[in-house]
């Protein structure tokens, strides 16, 4: 009984271990692993289990409760993320530099903030152009010309 206990009490230990590293590195992953390695600990308290049934449990309860949990508690700490909130609205109204030529229905490149992003618009915008964000779909930003404003 001692040893069952003993390892009851390692798997609490690796469980609190995974909880407290959540906080280190936030992403809502890592405490499901720790909640997987407790339901292993408690059920280590009635029942005497081989290893590697101790690891099948810690792995399926771990995998299930991500599953089933995350994306639940995310929406409930951060609240539901809107799916065009890809773009900060501290872009829109801001200047970028076409990367690339950019028509009509053709998607180009613009280079914003360090960063080169896809780009689309309804005027004819020619590579090296300044434009103005305007908007965005999903990751898309939507520019204007600064010739026609």
């Amino acid at each position: 009984m001692d040893g069952i206990m003993s390892a009851a009490a390692i798997w609490f230990i690796i469980g609190l271990a995974l909880l407290l590293l959540e906080f280190a590195l936030p992403g809502l992953i890592i405490m499901f692993f720790g909640i997987g390695a407790w339901i292993v600990g408690v059920t280590l308290l009635f029942v005497d289990l081989s290893i590697n049934m101790q690891l099948v449990i810690f792995l399926a309860s771990s995998a299930v409760s991500v599953l089933l949990l995350r994306n639940w508690l995310k929406n409930r700490l951060m609240g539901p993320k809107k799916s065009n909130e890809v773009v900060d609205d501290d872009f829109i109204g801001k200047i970028a530099k076409a990367t690339t030529p950019i028509m009509p229905g053709q998607n180009g490149k613009v280079f914003f903030k360090g960063s080169a992003w896809s780009a689309k618009s309804d005027d004819v915008i020619e590579q090296g152009e300044n434009v103005l964000i305007i908007g965005n779909e999903s990751i898309i930003l939507i520019v204007k010309s600064t010739k026609t404003i």
